[in-house]
């Protein structure tokens, strides 16, 4: 990633294209697939590990692909076309029920979507192609590791029925790579506010028994304040999914964006799920820049002086603005109980946990009644 000085990147002036190479065991002839585990391509029927690394990137037409760059966001904002091109060798499914776009490079046909488990998704086509992922986070935590993590999580799931906690939900396991966005800014902000300092005078007072009593009250006197913050944000992380649950994705955030990216190739993402963004440029850019506004205003409040403050205006200028589309890596399951869909998932590169759950309200009625026969125990004896 570059340094808080870099300049800001050139809008791309070519097409460019991914092929999907092929990579048929040298043994079996089957296709190859990225192992998290050995951090190779590894073929899943007879275990053979291709002499493959991404030094051997390639473009599709012989030349190299570039390192990992930002891209300029106001041109791109402009002209998009530039950023577009995915590989024509590619299949797109819409689930109908939760609306997620899964791409597949490798010829897989998908039964159920991976997101939510619905059997109800349809071929999907649209006229404007997607933006070409830039690079992408490899996966490294392996789908072993990650069960028995699963299993103590639900283990320590005390409110969850007991039914669930019997389920081989970890069957459902599946690994997925989601689409994200990543901004950058210099920001620049210059704020005023009244900065309030507190003080105490002394308050005489009369208490029930009519008793003359003295106390401290707090005042606060107000003073003017300005300044002035320079900052730089790297890799603003936004999501482009809508197959994984919003609130989940936070849990498991942050990415390591800044500083494990590798360049985009198919490669990575053969035997794995691919979803497309269904959050576009123009909007992910929006929800950046809010992003970026609350932290620059908070920057602005830990420089006033004093204990509080009010009326606080600042003023952000951001410059130099770049963005990339990026694959990140997730684990996660998928289950329906009751009628409800709840997902589990798990930072692939991390390995950071968050998960959904239905609650037996047999157990909770219990606890609750054991809590109340506790405290009446508690009352009865102190009253004795």
């Amino acid at each position: 990633m570059a340094s808080p000085s870099k300049p800001a990147a050139q809008p791309r002036q070519t097409r460019q294209t991914q092929a999907v190479s092929k990579h048929p065991c040298p043994e079996c002839g089957a296709n190859l697939e990225w192992s998290p585990a050995k951090q190779a391509l590894v073929c899943p029927y007879c275990g053979t590990t291709a002499a493959w690394s991404p030094s051997d990137l390639s473009a599709g037409d012989g030349s190299e692909v570039a390192a990992v760059a930002e891209q300029d966001l106001e041109a791109a904002l402009r002209d998009p076309r530039n950023q577009r091109g995915w590989t024509d060798q590619r299949r797109e499914v819409k689930c109908q029920n939760c609306h997620a776009i899964s791409v597949f490079t490798d010829g897989r046909v998908a039964q159920r979507c991976d997101f939510c488990g619905s059997p109800a998704i349809v071929p999907h086509e649209e006229f404007e192609d997607a933006i070409t992922p830039q690079s992408i986070l490899p996966f490294k935590i392996s789908d072993t590791q990650l069960r028995d993590r699963v299993r103590k999580w639900y283990g320590s799931r005390w409110f969850a029925p007991n039914k669930l906690k019997s389920a081989a939900l970890t069957d459902t396991l599946k690994g997925v790579y989601l689409p994200y966005w990543t901004f950058d800014a210099h920001a620049k902000a210059r704020w005023r506010a009244d900065a309030g300092h507190y003080y105490y005078t002394t308050q005489t007072y009369r208490d029930a028994n009519g008793n003359t009593q003295t106390r401290q009250v707090q005042q606060v006197r107000w003073v003017p304040a300005a300044g002035e913050v320079a900052h730089f944000f790297d890799d603003e992380l936004v999501p482009g999914t809508v197959g994984v649950h919003p609130a989940l994705m936070r849990k498991i955030e942050p990415f390591p964006t800044v500083t494990n990216l590798v360049p985009y190739s198919p490669e990575y993402v053969r035997g794995w799920t691919v979803e497309r963004y269904q959050v576009d440029l123009r909007k992910a850019a929006g929800v950046g820049q809010q992003q970026m506004q609350e932290k620059l205003r908070a920057l602005c409040v830990a420089r006033i002086p004093g204990d509080t403050y009010r009326n606080l205006m600042v003023d952000a200028q951001y410059t130099g603005r770049t963005f990339k589309h990026v694959l990140v890596p997730v684990w996660l399951i998928s289950y329906t109980y009751g009628r409800k869909n709840y997902q589990v998932v798990a930072n692939g590169y991390t390995g950071q946990m968050a998960g959904e759950q239905p609650y037996s309200w047999v157990k909770i009625t219990l606890a609750v009644m054991a809590v109340l026969v506790l405290l009446g125990l508690l009352l009865a004896y102190s009253g004795r």
